[in-house]
């Protein structure tokens, strides 16, 4: 799937029509080959549990099988994402009523929280600033895709991602990254991802980011209307440690009861700072050495 950003001069409608969204390579590296951002939206309030999405992911990107084992947590089979589960759905169990009044309010307190997770596919993506190789790109649609004919299973990528998402597949000995491509051979035809594509209550939504951010906005308050009190956005702020995500929640509970971090942040932002203050310090060792040294011989 070798597919490496262009270098090129960005045409200035786009960039300009476009600044929430831009990112570290796109669009400027594409020029006037760059697309509107894609992403996905992804409302867990009307998440049923299916794993629908986890299936056809698995079937369209050829993804080994993995989850055949019960693992006695809720009725989570796969557990977490890595490079066998590109797609992962939690159940989350919690004593308490799903709406705050109403009937359900009244009712048995107890509720499920299922919640499709997926790559963030960041505006400011760790995993590819530290990628020895550039198999990690940023594509015309500004998504974030591991080229597995590049991969050279070195792994810096894996602890550099905040969420956790990259993964090296064992099997077979394969010891390269893989994790969720946005259905890149997909959506670069014009098509829809297979996860969305399958979602049977549009839990999962793909489309342009700026109109998922608007339609999410409009979402949230409904959801908050109709009682869920605990709903938020997560990862729609363009403005966070990652400068905003290219796949984004509405989550009805704080993000770390789905396994969320609470405030990501880039693992390389400071990295420029640390440098330069690395860089000081042994300045000043070397000049204190010298002195030492110069000291000495008189």
């Amino acid at each position: 799937m070798r597919h490496p950003a262009r270098a090129g001069v960005a045409g200035g409608d786009l960039v300009s029509a476009q600044p929430r969204v831009a990112t570290e390579a796109w669009p400027e590296t594409y020029g006037d080959e760059a697309k509107p951002r894609m992403g996905f939206f992804t409302d867990t309030s009307v998440c049923i549990g299916c794993k629908a999405c986890e299936v056809a992911c698995k079937e369209w990107n050829q993804v080994p099988e993995d989850g055949l084992l019960f693992t006695g947590d809720s009725y989570d089979n796969t557990g977490r994402l890595g490079a066998d589960t590109w797609r992962h759905v939690a159940f989350i169990e919690q004593d308490r009523p799903l709406r705050v009044g109403g009937e359900d309010g009244d009712g048995e307190p107890f509720r499920w929280l299922m919640s499709s997770d997926v790559c963030k596919h960041c505006t400011h993506s760790a995993c590819l600033d530290v990628c020895p190789t550039g198999a990690i790109i940023r594509t015309e649609l500004g998504t974030v895709v591991v080229q597995e004919d590049i991969c050279n299973g070195c792994g810096y990528c894996v602890p550099a991602c905040p969420f956790g998402v990259l993964d090296k597949r064992e099997i077979e000995d394969d010891g390269r990254v893989w994790k969720c491509t946005l259905c890149y051979d997909r959506t670069r035809e014009g098509m829809t991802p297979a996860c969305a594509q399958a979602c049977p209550t549009e839990s999962i939504q793909y489309g342009p980011l700026d109109e998922l951010r608007e339609r999410a906005a409009a979402r949230l308050g409904k959801v908050v209307e109709d009682g869920f009190a605990g709903a938020r956005l997560y990862g729609e702020d363009p403005d966070d440690g990652v400068g905003g995500f290219g796949a984004f929640f509405l989550l009805l509970d704080e993000p770390e009861v789905y396994g969320l971090p609470p405030n990501p942040v880039d693992t390389t932002r400071d990295l420029p700072e640390m440098w330069r203050a690395a860089a000081v310090a042994a300045g000043a060792l070397a000049l204190g050495t010298v002195a030492c040294l110069l000291g000495g011989r008189r």
